[in-house]
């Protein structure tokens, strides 16, 4: 039984080193990213806007978020592991995306509101 184990010691080094590696090209990927999606963000027309505040908080958050799932997804030792992970992600991901719809459901509503007052408030 031992001598299993033994045999197995060089792949899951080998494992460990790839994960790590993995890890360390997808950190840099993700600070080009979000590099790239502030500067992007910031030439458009609404730059200086609570919507696109929200937006890029909201999309930091769910790539921080998916990143960390991938690294603890890496870490797990057996298929149970590995289910619970995914389950505690996805109600994660479902209590998060509510959350964002509803912020930028009022955002939407607060500026179609103010859209439809500000023509009416003009003619008074």
């Amino acid at each position: 039984m031992a001598k299993d184990k033994d045999s197995f010691a060089p792949l899951t080094t080998t494992a460990a080193q790839s994960t790590e590696q993995i890890t360390k090209q997808t950190q840099g990927a993700m600070e080009n990213y979000f590099g790239w999606l502030h500067r992007t963000m910031a030439t458009l027309p609404w730059s200086n806007t609570n919507l696109n505040r929200v937006l890029l908080s909201n999309a930091t958050q769910n790539v921080t978020t998916a990143f960390a799932f991938m690294h603890k997804l890496s870490q797990a030792r057996s298929f149970q592991e590995v289910v619970k992970i995914q389950t505690e992600f996805m109600q994660m991901q479902m209590t998060s995306f509510n959350e964002q719809a509803k912020i930028l459901g009022e955002i939407y509503a607060k500026a179609a509101e103010d859209a439809v007052k500000a023509p009416f408030g003009a003619r008074e």
